[in-house]
């Protein structure tokens, strides 16, 4: 009987498609998935070390699956906690039997192995994936990051950019067979620049409307707001998904330089209003942090000023973590934690408002849903996990396009029932 692998997977959706990679090798292996890790007899958790919280979360769940995983089976540590802590995770963790950085395959063998040194190590980025069950997937385009955020950790772990070859781009969307790719890497739109011989600065637009020719739905997340052009604006337009996830930060000109960050609230109205007056249906998400060393009253009043001006759909804020390694560690002027606290608060407060707003304007419009299980469909507007979801009803098929009219707003969720045509039937879309 064939062993069996289980894999929990923490933080974001390029640790997601790390986490298929890693299935790939374990199917390849001869190992069988379960979503059952009682019943595992290898248990992978793909760890996620960006902040103190998240840090905290990917030990939790370790010590929760070694509780729960059988005699005998393998508890297997990988992720950014590993590559970034490795032995010291290690040494904290002996419930791992193993802990395994990027690529470093998955050791199948009875004896614990607390660290993976020695082992060959695989081209992550590279490796076959499972066919998507979903009929969406994510596609990571390139790994690491060039740029210096005073706040972030990550080029310390993951490197720095390395672009993949557009064409095992391409193979792996055709081999996915979704009907929505959802592009995804640290910096997304420096993808190529850094093999200007090959593929030259601002390869992003062919690859994006290379994809777009190959499935119905193209969605792009992570875009830093000073590569994004007016000619990317246009090829995101032309794939039919108008939706912008700009990684902002702030807005204040002075607190963004503190962060090592290009930009102000001026350029980012300026930018948001111009591709609104192209298309009035796009949709825009946004990060921000809060409490960033050295953010002052002023910055704070700029950035609710900015939130209420620029009316995003989506938005999430989150209270500055101090990273072992970054710039802003060794800054003055910390922001006292009850301080931050209001400021999230006031900030999520305005921004809840407006999401709701938002979906209350879609009451009685007809959309266009891709069903991605019973029930459950997106529109345009919606990326998977991460924004609300249109609620349908469960006779609609799952990977298809249906019109839907949008009945009723549940917080960020819509319920919507089907657009029927003359005869009485659904309308659905034809696939490409």
């Amino acid at each position: 009987m064939a062993q069996r692998y289980y894999i929990e997977t923490l933080g974001c959706p390029k640790n997601t498609v790390d986490s298929e990679k890693i299935a790939g090798t374990l199917l390849a292996d001869g190992l069988k998935p379960t979503d059952d890790p009682t019943k595992a007899d290898v248990v992978v958790v793909n760890t996620c070390a960006f902040i103190d919280e998240a840090r905290r979360e990917s030990i939790d769940t370790i010590l929760h699956l070694d509780g729960e995983r059988k005699r005998g089976s393998r508890l297997v540590v990988t992720g950014c906690m590993a590559e970034r802590y490795g032995d010291e995770l290690a040494e904290a963790l002996p419930e791992a039997d193993q802990v395994a950085g990027f690529g470093v395959p998955v050791h199948l063998g009875r004896k614990p192995l607390a660290v993976s040194a020695g082992l060959p190590t695989l081209d992550l980025l590279n490796l076959p994936r499972p066919r998507s069950a979903a009929p969406w997937a994510y596609v990571k385009i390139a790994e690491g990051c060039d740029r210096t955020c005073g706040f972030c950790a990550i080029p310390s772990f993951r490197g720095p950019q390395r672009s993949r070859d557009a064409a095992d781009i391409l193979a792996e969307v055709d081999a996915l067979a979704v009907r929505e790719v959802v592009l995804v890497a640290q910096d997304l739109a420096s993808y190529g620049k850094d093999r200007p011989g090959e593929m030259g600065a601002g390869s992003i637009v062919p690859l994006v409307r290379a994809v777009a020719d190959r499935v119905d739905r193209t969605r792009l997340l992570y875009l830093y707001p000073s590569d994004l052009s007016d000619e990317l604006v246009d090829a995101i337009l032309s794939t039919g998904v108008p939706y912008f996830d700009l990684s902002l930060q702030h807005v204040s000109r002075e607190h963004l330089r503190r962060m090592r960050r290009w930009g102000d609230g001026a350029r980012f109205l300026e930018r948001i209003a111009r591709i609104r007056s192209l298309s009035p249906e796009a949709t825009f998400r946004s990060n921000f942090i809060v409490g960033y060393p050295g953010e002052t009253e002023e910055d704070h009043d700029q950035l609710l000023d900015f939130v209420e001006r620029a009316q995003l759909d989506w938005c999430g804020f989150f209270a500055f973590s101090p990273e072992e390694g970054t710039h802003a560690l060794g800054l003055p002027d910390h922001v006292p934690a009850d301080l931050m606290a209001e400021r999230l608060a006031e900030l999520r407060e305005i921004q809840d408002r407006i999401t709701a707003a938002s979906r209350d304007r879609l009451l009685g419009e007809t959309v266009t849903v891709l069903v991605d299980e019973p029930g459950i469909a997106r529109s345009h507007r919606e990326a998977p996990e991460i924004d609300g979801v249109v609620q349908v009803t469960e006779t609609l098929a799952v990977g298809e396009f249906h019109d839907v009219v949008v009945e009723q707003v549940l917080g960020p969720d819509l319920m919507a029932v089907p657009v029927r045509d003359g005869a009485g039937g659904e309308v659905s879309r034809a696939r490409r």
